[in-house]
């Protein structure tokens, strides 16, 4: 594995506990309050069996306080010291658990919103030979609870078409970020997630067409989102400017742009 060239945001490591299970569970966050704490108490039984690994973008509402944490049973915090969203918190968070010898990476949004009781068919899954998992409301099994009539329209007519179009796979739930990734995917050359044009949403969408379209066995499994019922609805994507950029990444992706210049697709390698 050489990771000379690897891309990944300057960061902080603080591991609470050593390492104990097969895959971990990558939770990006920042500043997600009570909820991540919320979601940690409903997650007690599935950490005692997966290392919880959060990749946080720069919290300052006290909720990644490693004691905090520790007591609800998160292995390491990554605190991220650089520039970069989402996807610069996903590469520091994969960068970990390939360096730290995990055969996948689970990864569940930390806002409260997934039901995290789907974790260990995910783990089934990379045990059975997938390299791609992802979470879908809209297959059987799966449920989708107060989802906003535009996002839900948004990804049955917009999102998920283009995405199925481009990976040449019949994805039905595009933005839903529980997924999970083999190790080989993450070290394929091929798919080199580890540069820095993945700052964004762009790794969400680069990889499930990217996985896809290089042959690795893909799957997508039965997850459950609530979003609340009143109030605003809770996401980090601001309702104009943040929309925008998410259509701009999602072409970009579609189009192959974030693909490695230097490699071609090819026969997947073991």
């Amino acid at each position: 594995m050489n990771t000379e060239n690897w891309q990944v945001p300057n960061h902080e490591i603080v591991e609470l506990a050593p390492k104990k299970s097969r895959y971990c569970i990558c939770i990006p966050i920042i500043n997600e309050g009570l909820k991540i704490e919320k979601q940690l108490d409903r997650m007690r039984e599935i950490s005692s069996r997966f290392d919880v690994i959060i990749a946080d973008g720069g919290s300052s509402d006290g909720s990644t306080q490693p004691e905090k944490l520790s007591q609800r049973g998160v292995r390491t915090l990554l605190v991220k010291q650089d520039v970069g969203k989402l996807s610069a918190q996903l590469r520091m968070g994969f960068a970990y658990a390939t360096r730290q010898g995990y055969d996948g990476a689970i990864v569940i949004d930390g806002n409260n919103k997934d039901d995290p009781s789907a974790i260990p068919s995910f783990a089934e899954a990379l045990d059975a030979g997938c390299d791609h998992v992802q979470g879908s409301r809209f297959v059987p099994g799966g449920e989708a609870i107060n989802t906003p009539r535009v996002r839900f329209w948004a990804i049955k007519l917009i999102h998920a078409p283009l995405i199925r179009l481009a990976a040449g796979w019949p994805y039905t739930d595009t933005t839903n970020g529980f997924r999970a990734y083999s190790r080989r995917l993450l070290l394929d050359e091929r798919v080199a997630p580890f540069r820095e044009v993945f700052s964004g949403y762009e790794l969400h969408y680069y990889l499930a067409i990217r996985a896809a379209r290089l042959g690795y066995n893909v799957r997508e499994l039965p997850v459950t989102r609530t979003y609340p019922q009143t109030g605003p609805t809770p996401t980090k994507i601001s309702p104009i400017r943040g929309n925008i950029l998410v259509m701009q990444t999602l072409i970009q992706a579609c189009l192959g742009n974030y693909d490695p210049k230097s490699n071609s697709i090819g026969e997947v390698q073991s």
